[in-house]
């Protein structure tokens, strides 16, 4: 045997070791279901379509309601000239507007607190959410809850101090608690 032998031996076997790797890889993309692939990624793009078209349709429900040409004043096609399947019909959100308004008559616990906070007896601790008394008179009754209340509609600010809007409640609180008096 010469030098050259175990290298061909070896070049035969690596050959044979990829002949066979390649044949097992061939027999496993012959498994694969082609039709299914192509119905997946079919659905899969319809989909999106449907997507993107849903939300072109409230980008422009958007524009047409800030009474905006939509896009700044490009001209963007309604929609795609190809025929599709009629949308789903979309049930308006009754709740969509719901929620608290800076507007809004505060409830007596939130007349309190703004009232206290004015006065500085009560004070939002740096860092945190929490009502602390500085002074006389009761505490709260729940004083994180009350925090988000005032902050959930904008009459206290993220550091504690009362807004514009929060003053403006004060006064519609107080106006009616003189009336009621």
């Amino acid at each position: 045997m010469s030098e050259d032998e175990p290298d061909r031996n070896s070049f035969e076997d690596i050959a044979r070791v990829l002949a066979d790797e390649v044949s097992r890889a061939m027999e496993r993309l012959s498994e694969i279901d082609v039709e299914e692939l192509a119905r997946t990624a079919s659905a899969e793009a319809e989909r999106a379509r449907h997507w993107v078209e849903e939300l072109g349709g409230w980008l422009r429900e958007q524009g047409d309601a800030l009474g905006n040409a939509p896009f700044g004043g490009w001209d963007v096609p309604s929609r795609p000239s190809e025929p599709s399947s009629p949308p789903a019909p979309r049930a308006e959100d009754p709740l969509r507007d719901a929620g608290p308004d800076p507007l809004d008559l505060p409830t007596a616990g939130q007349g309190r607190a703004l009232a206290a906070l004015d006065s500085g007896r009560w004070r939002i601790e740096p860092g945190t959410s929490a009502l602390a008394v500085h002074g006389e008179g009761p505490g709260p009754r729940d004083a994180l809850g009350l925090v988000r209340e005032l902050r959930v509609r904008d009459w206290l600010s993220a550091d504690g101090e009362i807004t514009l809007a929060g003053r403006s409640a004060l006064a519609r609180w107080l106006e009616v608690a003189d009336r009621s008096a």
